[in-house]
């Protein structure tokens, strides 16, 4: 370690700030103004970078390199634009957790396109026209491209700043940022505001993503490398808050940049590596701000929506038809080895796969539905469950049913502490505050090389002869996942799934009626913990081990995109969303090489035609279809 080393790890952190200012601040303005959880921000990054790529490459020989790079930006407002306009403008009235089933829906599509257009392949640009040399900094060779991207980030703040404080439509964006609503009825054309907002951001993370083009290569993960990081930004700074997000976007970088610089030191006799914390220091700092001052550090309160949305229908036990139909269904699949001759199928496989996400959708439904706490971070205890039964195996020698009965203990331990936190808050910010935890428990995981076997997982983890011969493990899956669900459905009928459902309705009529909110969710919490670690632990003996990608946002957000394809205001939807989601990735998955945009294209078609999902729908085409009964008839 020397002081010129730490002042150029420090001036890295300065150029990487600037960066991820740009794509933050984007994402902060559409954040506050339209309240919608733009997962599609990082897309717009990675085709700014792309689209400069190719504009540099063909333009630059006839108009010089700088004019080509900015159109990039430009080209990438264009595409918000419209975005906004052809897609969110339906559904800005829809729960927050669809818009972010149709931005997901929305990166798959961008994914898919860029891979068409420009190749899986990494694309290196050409050095930045005028700045490809370096400078001497304390004997040091600095880029002077960096200096100049430093740079970037105070200028685009003082333009913003201007822009929002000096212009019309700056105060407007300030307002609709506090209280939306009270702008609309004020007046002013929503629409358009909306539209011009998020064609800023776009436009802002693509200028983020074509100046980073001479620093790294174009990729196809820069996308989910990059929104992770900018919602990080946007909740510690505050949302909405410009400055806020240039100090976030600062403390983020720098406090990386010093990790680096420390890289391995020896505290109190134990080698301490932290370098590793650059994976995960972000969200620490996240974690810390959200339980210290939920709103961010220059953020405000959000004002109650005097929207009420859309009205929750109560959960009603199922009828005689559909406990007939679901016994059948459930006869049959037991049944099914056996009639097809052929106990290790492909068809056995996938449903048991369907078995294991139906749980772990099931899991996410009863906190998400039910409970009105969403999560971004379910995957922590899949992946907690599914490490603890791995581990007990390969560390401890336990058998198959003594880790599926302990594993997900582990799971339920994890839910036990980091519930703590997130039922202190609500809305977006316990949504982020799950993400953080989620992603500290992938670190730990990731990088415990001697324990967890780091980026390498877990392997070797499989059933006994006993449980691996024929059918025996479908069986077995079918058994625990259906008993799991069934008991998942037994506890919303019970005192406490009621209790949890009215902290969802009305916290405050809740409280006013002796109900202990908090202890009420935490309780949910763990539940829903035990068994997402329950799903977890059979998935490790079905694969075989299990690997940190348990734990991902990925992960997460397939939970989410089952359960919301299946319907949220309905018991059986995390069953049919699981099914659909598991058959359709896995049917498109293997007969085309775009089967991101297929996926994509099929949920923005359930988001705009059936926002009640499948079962939801069906449910809502069944009571149309059915014979009503005459009130006050006797049947």
């Amino acid at each position: 370690m020397s002081a010129s080393g730490l002042l150029a790890q420090l001036l890295n952190g300065l150029a990487s700030a600037s960066s991820l200012f740009l794509v933050s601040v984007g994402l902060s303005l559409i954040f506050g103004v339209t309240r919608t959880i733009n997962f599609a921000h990082g897309s717009f990054y990675m085709l700014g970078a792309f689209i400069a790529y190719s504009s540099v490459d063909v333009l630059s020989p006839h108009i010089g390199f700088w004019p080509a790079l900015v159109l990039a930006p430009l080209a990438c407002g264009v595409l918000g634009a419209l975005t906004e306009m052809l897609l969110l403008r339906r559904i800005y009235k829809a729960p927050e957790l669809f818009q972010l089933l149709a931005t997901f829906a929305l990166v798959l599509v961008i994914k898919d396109a860029v891979l068409w257009l420009w190749g899986p392949e990494e694309l290196f640009g050409p050095r930045a026209a005028g700045l490809e040399g370096s400078v001497e900094i304390l004997g040091r060779q600095f880029p002077t491209y960096d200096l100049f991207l430093i740079a970037v980030g105070p200028c685009v703040l003082l333009g913003l700043t201007l822009l929002l404080t000096k212009t019309r439509f700056g105060t407007l964006v300030r307002a609709a940022t506090q209280d939306r609503e009270m702008v609309g009825a004020l007046g002013v054309n929503q629409a358009w505001l909306f539209t011009a907002v998020f064609a800023l951001g776009t436009l802002l993370a693509g200028l983020g993503g074509a100046l980073q083009l001479p620093r790294e290569p174009a990729s196809l993960e820069m996308d989910m490398l990059t929104i992770g990081s900018a919602f990080v930004v946007v909740v510690v700074g505050g949302m909405g808050s410009i400055p806020g997000a240039f100090i976030a976007a600062l403390l983020v970088a720098e406090l990386k940049a010093v990790c680096i610089w420390l890289g391995v030191q020896e505290i109190a006799g134990v080698e301490v590596s932290f370098s590793k914390l650059t994976l995960v220091v972000e969200f620490l700092v996240m974690a810390v701000v959200l339980v210290w001052r939920p709103w961010g550090l220059l953020g405000k309160p959000q004002a109650l929506s005097r929207n009420g949305g859309e009205h929750e229908q109560p959960l009603k036990p199922a009828g005689r038809a559909a406990t007939s139909g679901w016994i059948a269904l459930l006869v049959a699949l037991v049944l099914l080895p056996l009639a097809m001759g052929d106990a290790d199928s492909y068809s056995t496989v996938l449903l048991t796969d369907i078995f294991i996400a139906a749980l772990f959708a099931a899991s996410l439904h009863f906190i998400l539905g039910p409970g009105g706490m969403h999560s971004f971070g379910h995957a922590a205890y899949f992946g907690l469950g599914a490490y603890g039964a791995a581990l007990l195996v390969r560390q401890l020698d336990l058998s198959m049913p003594a880790s599926l009965l302990l594993g997900p203990l582990v799971a339920a331990a994890g839910a036990l502490l980091y519930g703590w936190f997130c039922v202190r808050l609500s809305g977006v910010y316990l949504t982020m505050l799950t993400l953080a935890f989620a992603q500290i428990s992938w670190a730990i995981v990731f990088q415990w090389d001697d324990f967890t076997g780091g980026s390498n997982g877990v392997t070797g983890v499989w059933p006994p002869e006993w449980a691996a011969s024929g059918a025996t493990f479908y069986w077995l899956a079918l058994a625990v996942c259906a008993l799991g669900i069934y008991l998942l459905r037994r506890i919303l009928f019970s005192p406490l799934g009621y209790a949890l459902r009215a902290t969802r309705d009305s916290a405050l009529r809740a409280d006013a009626i002796g109900i202990d909110v908090r202890r009420i969710q935490w309780t949910a919490f763990v539940i829903a913990g035990l068994f997402a670690g329950l799903a977890g632990a059979l998935f490790a003996f079905s694969k075989g081990g299990v690997a940190p990608d348990a734990l991902s946002v990925t992960k997460s957000v397939d939970g989410l995109v089952m359960v919301l394809l299946g319907g949220v205001q309905t018991l059986a939807g995390p069953v049919v969303g699981a099914a659909a989601f598991t058959w359709l990735h896995d049917t498109v998955a293997r007969n085309t090489e775009y089967w991101r945009a297929m996926m994509g294209a099929a949920m923005l078609v359930l988001v705009l035609l059936f926002p009640q999902g499948i079962a939801g729908y069906a449910q809502l085409l069944w009571a149309r279809l059915a014979p009503k009964k005459r009130e006050g008839v006797a049947p």
